[in-house]
């Protein structure tokens, strides 16, 4: 139990400096190189061995067999062909195989005879300045994990989510190592999860900033509300961040609740501080749906509300002008016998008249708050 005492100070020391030192997208491969494969090493003891000539998985694995411990292949975005050598080496099942290849998995876990599969689903949020209406909030990535006795193989698409900084922490805690490739992945898990938390926070002020806009006073008092578009976009990239996070929940909990041959027992106690992490965060989202929900249909009753006062106003003036299109419309009439057209005090007579009834609509009319 000492050994792992520090595990969490060990693979999550500062979420914040992990981001900073890994960065959203690191330089993963060279776009000409002709191997997938972007770091390949072997691990005894705890401790990376060193070697003179690049490793390939085939030495690698070689070297696991004869002296053990074991081998850590990441491969960024492989292709069929490039993963089918890896795939032969290590007995991977062609299920998970074509899974790992094609990418577009939702998160799982799955067990085969001699290795599980695990497939993350990376977030990253995407810095912007103002909000829009074909903003990206959220981008997403995927790493899928090869778990066996004597290997892990993490296969990652998208070209945010680097594992090298994780790695090279993981490699500054011997102790950790020595617990084999269920360290890492339980390493690799919260890795993400943290990531999760992340995006969690900076979405929320994006949602605040849409809610004060929405029912923040605009002129003379009145809701301004805001543009549909964004609220809408806005929760699309909420959805998208739910279909990342709810799934992950239920692997998270076999890996901390069933016993796994595969999982070092004293590792698989930590996967319950992961899943309790994944169930935060996906209640969070589930409340981000739903406030966005009540945001979106509070801007709709804005916009009706403020359509029907300017039908009301656009009524009440056309009331008011009513009343002198009547008068005149009457003495354009043609007709012979109209006495208060000879009169000497008709034509002020009825103008005051016509101006009094209409200050007298005006007035009742604003009085009802119609203008």
């Amino acid at each position: 139990m000492s050994m792992i005492r520090d595990l969490r100070a060990a693979v999550r020391p500062s979420r914040v400096s992990l981001r900073k030192d890994s960065g959203p997208y690191d330089t993963t491969r060279d776009p000409a190189a002709t191997s997938a494969v972007v770091d390949c090493a072997v691990y005894r003891d705890g401790h990376r061995v060193e070697t003179n000539l690049p490793l390939t998985p085939h030495t690698a694995m070689r070297q696991v067999r004869r002296d053990g411990g074991f081998v850590w292949i990441g491969l960024h975005e492989p292709t069929e062909d490039e993963f089918a050598g890896i795939a032969r080496e290590f007995g991977l099942h062609p299920l998970a195989v074509e899974d790992a290849v094609q990418a577009h998995q939702r998160p799982k876990l799955e067990r085969y005879d001699d290795s599980l599969f695990t497939v993350f689903k990376t977030v990253h949020y995407v810095d912007h300045d103002q909000l829009t209406a074909n903003s990206e909030v959220v981008e997403t990535g995927e790493v899928m994990c090869f778990t066996g006795r004597d290997f892990f193989i993490t296969v990652r698409h998208g070209g945010q989510g680097s594992l090298r900084a994780l790695r090279r922490r993981l490699q500054e805690d011997p102790e950790l190592l020595l617990k084999g490739p269920s360290a890492v992945l339980h390493a690799i898990a919260d890795h993400v999860v943290d990531g999760y938390i992340a995006v969690a926070d900076a979405v929320q002020d994006d949602i605040d900033e849409v809610e004060t806009e929405v029912f923040s006073p605009g002129r003379k008092g009145s809701p301004r509300g805001t543009d549909a578009g964004r609220i809408y976009q806005l929760k699309r990239e909420v959805l998208e961040f739910k279909r990342a996070v709810a799934p992950l929940l239920r692997p998270m909990q076999l890996l901390s609740e069933r016993p796994m041959r595969l999982i070092d027992p004293e590792i698989q106690k930590y996967f319950r501080d992961v899943a309790d992490h994944v169930a935060r965060v996906q209640e969070q989202v589930i409340g981000f749906d739903e406030l966005l929900n009540s945001i979106l249909q509070a801007n709709l009753a804005q916009a009706s509300v403020a359509q029907n006062e300017d039908m009301r106003k656009i009524t009440s003036w056309a009331a008011i002008i009513a009343v002198p299109t009547m008068v005149c419309g009457v003495y354009g009439m043609n007709f012979d016998h109209m006495p208060e057209t000879h009169w000497k005090y008709g034509y002020p007579l009825v103008l005051s008249i016509t101006v009094g009834i209409c200050l007298g609509i005006h007035r009742t009319l604003k009085r009802n708050g119609w203008l």
